[in-house]
């Protein structure tokens, strides 16, 4: 979630891309136990756009590395653009999420690369897929007030 004030931007989420994947990402903030990300399919035709809505769940969280767990639904507002008579949003398939955040700078733990596997199955459950990502990750933290130095 983003929060401005006048001291400045405060931010606690993280923005990533998935390069092989094509995928853009939104979350909540990760470091909480329980948190919120969201996929947007870059690359591709408008009406095959989708957007993956996915809760998280953190199962063991360290100095470099945070493994978590999840599952969500895909969804193709855009659809209706190839078929008039579609959903007003259309529910492409559901999947589950296994990853690792890996914090690999000491001097910087917001820069992370991502790793997951990614079952995926098509909303009628006739087919699915297993997807693997990898991917750039930057975690805003809430900026530090500076201490004021003793009264003088």
């Amino acid at each position: 979630m983003l929060m401005c004030s006048r001291e400045g931007l405060m931010a606690q989420g993280s923005v990533g891309y998935y390069p092989w994947s094509n995928l853009l990402t939104i979350s909540t903030n990760p470091r909480k136990l329980i948190w919120a990300d969201a996929r947007f399919q870059t690359n591709s035709l408008f009406s095959s756009l989708s957007i993956d809505l996915l809760p998280m769940f953190n199962l063991k969280r360290g100095e470099v590395t945070q493994w978590y767990i999840g599952g969500g639904v895909r969804l193709n507002p855009l659809y209706r653009i190839a078929d008039s008579k579609a959903d007003l949003i259309t529910v492409d398939g559901y999947s589950v999420n296994f990853g690792v955040r890996i914090k690999p700078l000491p001097q910087n733990r917001n820069i992370q690369l991502a790793l997951e596997l990614n079952p995926y199955v098509k909303d009628k459950f006739d087919s699915g897929v297993l997807k693997s990502h990898f991917g750039i990750v930057y975690v805003f933290t809430k900026k530090k007030k500076k201490i004021e130095e003793a009264a003088q």
